[in-house]
């Protein structure tokens, strides 16, 4: 009776569009996706450090070079900002990161393909930020505050991130010959895979149904995907590359592009560890974890000591 009375204060507070707090009471599973979903998300933050993290040493001015350190800055603190709240759930930094090392826990699937030019960089922070931003501006308004409250400051660096990519690629696609059409070439490879980036179509997802019910996401991955390929057509029109995509056409009657069928077989096989650099990921992952095991040790040792010397 206790359970069933909290459950009705828990969806009264759902319909009001109220946040739950950490000392709310709620459901195990919503509680169970939140973790997964939060956790996920940062560790997608952490990972994809490393895909543009190998061209700041190469990248062609030093104006390119101190944007990219600032934009792989920020991916690191919207990784902390997101453990801090899963933290709020009831389960440790130490569990989330051993999920991950582990692979356990999953991260997006789009930081499992190579960054090959410098183009990549242009379209990662283009597209894949782009898609994220398109993902991550509802979830401002998701059911639990402390995940609503950090996506505030990281939707508004990730506007920054896509606006940087944007950037690279207007200036690539107005240069020689050669730099248009390494562009083109860095769209033709990461278009899908940020399609991806949605998740499963709607029908697929075994997720999404609950998400939306606990008002955790407010729309469907195929609501997101539609505006995203929406939105991003005519930036590509704009400055002279094109979407590969054959079946792209403008839909009149519902305001909107009609657009192929990515690869879902591709998607899964990634997700299942088989990407081209699953492997390489969690290797960097794991390496970085264990060579920084000795600043960890002395940030403990250092707040055992401090809270000896309040008890003293």
């Amino acid at each position: 009776m206790e359970n069933s009375e909290q459950e009705r204060n828990f969806d009264a507070k759902l319909e009001r569009n109220e946040t739950i707090e950490p000392k709310d009471w709620m459901p195990d599973n919503y509680r169970k996706h939140l973790i997964r979903q939060i956790s996920q998300h940062a560790h997608s933050e952490i990972v994809g450090m490393l895909p543009e993290g190998n061209w700041i040493t190469r990248a062609p001015s030093l104006r390119r070079k101190m944007v990219l350190l600032a934009k792989v800055q920020d991916e690191g603190g919207h990784g902390l900002y997101l453990y801090s709240a899963a933290e709020t759930l009831g389960i440790t930094r130490e569990e989330l990161v051993s999920q991950l090392l582990t692979g356990k826990a999953k991260y997006s699937s789009i930081f499992n393909y190579p960054t090959l030019t410098w183009a990549d960089i242009g379209a990662i922070g283009w597209l894949v930020d782009g898609a994220a931003i398109m993902n991550q501006v509802m979830l401002q308004r998701t059911s639990y505050g402390p995940y609503a409250r950090a996506m505030v400051r990281i939707c508004k660096e990730e506007s920054f991130h896509q606006r940087q990519g944007y950037e690279i690629m207007m200036v690539l696609a107005k240069g020689s010959p050669e730099q248009k059409a390494m562009a083109q070439d860095a769209i033709n490879r990461w278009w899908w895979p940020s399609l991806m980036m949605f998740g499963p179509t709607d029908e697929k997802s075994p997720n999404s149904a609950n998400a939306i019910k606990w008002k955790i996401k407010r729309e469907s991955n195929d609501q997101l995907r539609q505006k995203f390929v929406n939105q991003t057509v005519p930036q590509a029109e704009i400055i002279g590359l094109t979407v590969p995509d054959k079946d792209l056409v403008w839909n009149e009657s519902k305001k909107g592009y009609d657009f192929g069928t990515p690869d879902w077989e591709e998607f899964y096989n990634v997700i299942a560890g088989n990407g081209p650099c699953n492997k390489d990921r969690l290797a960097a992952r794991t390496k970085a974890h264990a060579e920084g095991a000795w600043v960890r040790e002395a940030a403990q040792a250092f707040a055992d000591k401090r809270k000896e010397l309040e008890v003293i």
